[in-house]
């Protein structure tokens, strides 16, 4: 994992672009979701009903690539043109599927109605066994259209949806969701909450199923991984310079 650590501190630094701690708090949930539950051959061969993964929460865009780059989806001589003029990667993703990215994401509360979507979709074409992923920030809870998407999983009966929540505390400042649980289950929602560092516990999570959508809480920190990051806002999205880069490089 400190591998992939450095490659979103070595991007984020040679682009001057990148929010690196909301990155670091994904990074896991999302390296175990492509190593552990998603055929990756299923995105290679582009099958019509494979499984996807929505990041709703699109400023983490760099967790994304270096993962998917990680398993051979995104090349290397694209990888390193993140944030560069034409580059297919910027700062948030744009869909490209045969990049394994699977929707436009940025703009809070978006990407979740586009994961319900295609689960409703994938129910009335009777895609059986075939579930859509989207992970969402717990700053997007703020966001009307995430509780109407809610609203709309229950009512069609989205079994194939499953929803993480990145817990990482970062909207506490705004507001502070006394018992996500009992709200996520409100609106008709299972619900579990985990360590979201753990790869074991996030693999298992990720796993499990029910007639109703699944709502997954990862308690995360943001920054994880960098101590002078971690939990600290001021990293929300910092540029490093060079002596910061170097110091960060040999924590890793």
């Amino acid at each position: 994992m400190n591998n992939l650590r450095k490659k979103i501190i070595e991007l984020a630094y040679n682009a001057k672009e990148g929010h690196i701690a909301s990155s670091l708090s994904v990074l896991d949930v999302i390296y175990v979701l492509y190593g552990k539950i998603i055929d990756l051959n299923e995105i290679i061969l582009q099958n019509t009903d494979r499984p996807r993964f929505v990041l709703s929460k699109g400023h983490a865009s760099l967790a994304l690539y270096v993962v998917l780059n990680k398993f051979g989806i995104i090349p290397d001589n694209i990888l390193e043109t993140y944030c560069q003029f034409y580059s297919p990667l910027g700062g948030h993703q744009k869909r490209n599927p045969w990049l394994g990215i699977e929707a436009s994401t940025g703009s809070l509360g978006h990407g979740l109605p586009i994961a319900v979507g295609l689960a409703l979709g994938y129910k009335i074409k009777g895609y059986k066994d075939k579930r859509i992923y989207c992970l969402i920030g717990d700053g997007e809870l703020n966001e009307g259209s995430i509780w109407e998407s809610f609203l709309l999983a229950n009512h069609h009966k989205l079994d194939n949806l499953t929803i993480i929540v990145d817990y990482n505390h970062s909207n506490d400042r705004a507001l502070q969701y006394h018992n996500l649980k009992s709200q996520f289950k409100s609106f008709g929602c299972d619900c579990i909450s985990i360590n979201g560092h753990n790869h074991y516990t996030i693999e298992n999570a990720l796993k499990e199923k029910s007639d109703k959508p699944m709502v997954i809480i990862a308690n995360t920190i943001k920054g994880y991984g960098i101590k002078r990051m971690e939990n600290n806002p001021e990293w929300h999205h910092k540029f490093m310079g060079k002596n910061e880069f170097l110091e960060i490089m040999a924590e890793l």
